[in-house]
């Protein structure tokens, strides 16, 4: 009797997890849903970067976004986890890879775009593993965000963020960094919200002809989790 209890037990665990992780998946799908339903950041045709794709739900919202397989386009995950391309929802435009995009280069980046030639949109999902404490994970989520415009606009967030570079630091871009975000195109970068997200809104402003920041309703109420919305990169 004790046994079949225990076995009840496990099963009910196993089907609250499975709940909760399918749960989340869907809502992390609404918040790009509701971000693209808004924006009309991904077209017919766009190459797609998403950074920190697991589960996997936006990479299924950004190819249901580019249409019919024949107009083309193409969906590229990177995550330091290892993601299996989703069969629901995605087809053969997507592809994931497993790294660490904080140890990624530029040009390793630049080489995963169609003909090596850029990206025109980049989604950052990625997310510090939350320790609970609130400075430092808002800390650890800027600079994931910071990571994700570097990638995107290389060395011209430098030009446009004053301080940037702390007293006795020399900046980490070389003069020749170049972004992987195509001209005229769009970055979501997901953040803690903190006193920290305000600077990195101010440095994107110049960059772009329009960044604002949005809550996706599916985003929990207990959530700090915001976006920044970055439309239109200027030409450089």
């Amino acid at each position: 009797m004790l046994l079949v209890q225990l076995s009840r037990f496990r099963f009910s665990l196993l089907f609250l997890f499975i709940v909760s992780f399918l749960f989340n998946k869907f809502l992390l799908g609404f918040q790009l849903l509701q971000i693209q339903n808004q924006y009309k950041l991904i077209k017919p045709g766009f190459s797609v970067l998403d950074l920190g794709c697991a589960p996997g739900a936006w990479l299924q919202v950004a190819c249901q976004s580019l249409g019919p397989l024949k107009n083309g386009g193409a969906v590229v995950g990177i995550d330091v986890k290892k993601v299996k391309v989703p069969s629901l929802h995605c087809d053969a435009r997507v592809q994931t890879i497993s790294a660490d995009v904080m140890k990624l280069s530029k040009p390793q980046v630049m080489e995963l775009s169609p003909k090596e030639k850029g990206f025109s949109v980049i989604l950052s999902d990625m997310c510090p593993s939350v320790s609970g404490i609130s400075t430092r994970d808002a800390a650890l989520s800027f600079e994931l965000g910071m990571r994700a415009l570097d990638l995107a606009v290389g060395r011209a967030m430098n030009v446009s963020n004053d301080n940037f570079q702390n007293e006795g630091e020399s900046c980490p871009c070389s003069p020749y960094d170049k972004g992987v975000l195509l001209s005229r195109g769009h970055l979501v970068i997901k953040l803690l919200e903190s006193e920290d997200t305000k600077e990195l809104s101010q440095i994107c402003k110049p960059l772009f002809k329009k960044s604002t920041w949005l809550r996706p309703k599916a985003t929990r109420s207990s959530s700090r989790e915001i976006y920044l919305i970055c439309q239109d990169l200027k030409s450089q």
